[in-house]
């Protein structure tokens, strides 16, 4: 990676960039891109999160080693890494381009009945009859979930299977909320194999997360309108 910077200062050199790789990871946990590591169960049971789990040594409901085996020091044999969403929610807001478009699908009719975005179907209406308080502020963010595995070491003939969790925020119009740049990585789940329907496991930090903007809301600032709002 540090190779790849210099290379990178050599071709732009009216652009700052940092010296190696680990000033590259100052930079990028200043601006709320870091993840935090979370232990879980090789089994795919539960996760180490939490006051009672936390300290365990062993999974409660299998009994699996949390530990890899044969190792001076303990390492886990399973770890989560988990994306923190608020502040990647708030940044939304923080680019007076894109705050301008969160509220996107309230202001924009649909005058042909054609389903073009999530907005325009039946479950996005019912929803908003259900939660009117929620649906009273069009900035409030709506969120797609999706997820698949891929082999990152196909290359090395490895059965080794990962998948990325994305999060598609769906305020912003078709033409911007399904870029690469509008997703968000919520948490990467590990291999070797994929969890199944053991992947609400996995989910629990995502869940639990969003239950304070959900009841709450967050205190976020809206550089389109330069007001503070709560998310």
């Amino acid at each position: 990676m540090t190779l790849i910077l210099d290379l990178l200062r050599d071709a732009f050199e009216e652009v700052k960039l940092p010296p190696s790789i680990y000033e590259s990871k100052k930079i990028i946990n200043k601006v709320g891109l870091n993840y935090t590591k979370i232990d879980t169960c090789p089994n795919d049971c539960t996760l180490y999160l939490g006051d009672g789990e936390k300290d365990l040594d062993a999974c409660k409901h299998c009994g699996k080693s949390r530990w890899k085996p044969n190792k001076k020091n303990k390492v886990a044999a399973k770890v989560l890494r988990y994306f923190p969403l608020k502040p990647r929610l708030k940044r939304l807001f923080t680019c007076c381009k894109t705050a301008k478009h969160m509220g996107w699908h309230a202001s924009q009719s649909n005058k042909d009945g054609l389903i073009r975005h999530p907005r325009d179907g039946e479950a996005w209406k019912t929803f908003d009859l259900m939660h009117p308080d929620f649906t009273s502020n069009p900035r409030n963010v709506r969120l797609g979930l999706a997820t698949d595995g891929f082999n990152p070491f196909v290359t090395f003939s490895s059965t080794y299977s990962i998948l990325p969790v994305f999060l598609t925020p769906y305020n912003l119009p078709p033409w911007m909320c399904m870029k690469h740049t509008s997703l968000i990585l919520s948490m990467t789940i590990p291999g070797k194999h994929t969890p199944g329907n053991n992947i609400d496991v996995y989910l629990r930090p995502l869940v639990e997360e969003l239950k304070e903007p959900w009841n709450d809301g967050v205190e976020t600032f809206d550089s389109s309108t330069n007001e503070t709002f709560r998310m």
